[in-house]
């Protein structure tokens, strides 16, 4: 499947520490394998009709979005911020 990335998600990836950039560069290659990998953590978030969060590490997380031919990588951050504003 396809990745997409909204401009707030790229944006908010540039402002990332390098460290936290570079785990999720090998999360998202496990999230395309397998979006059920346990290490993701992957949930519905409440309160939303499409939207979902994985898990970085313990403090870090991103919001996506499932379609038919891809996914829609919203945002990325600290997970309190990232939760706030899916």
């Amino acid at each position: 499947m396809r990745i997409h990335r909204t401009d707030l998600f790229k944006d908010d990836y540039k402002n990332l520490p390098k460290v936290v950039q570079e785990k999720f560069d090998k999360k998202i290659m496990l999230f395309v394998e397998n979006i059920r990998h346990p290490s993701l953590r992957v949930k519905k978030m409440k309160g939303h009709k499409n939207r979902w969060e994985a898990s970085i590490d313990m403090f870090y997380r991103f919001t996506f979005e499932i379609h038919k031919d891809h996914y829609l990588l919203r945002r990325i951050g600290p997970h309190d911020d990232v939760l706030k504003k899916p």
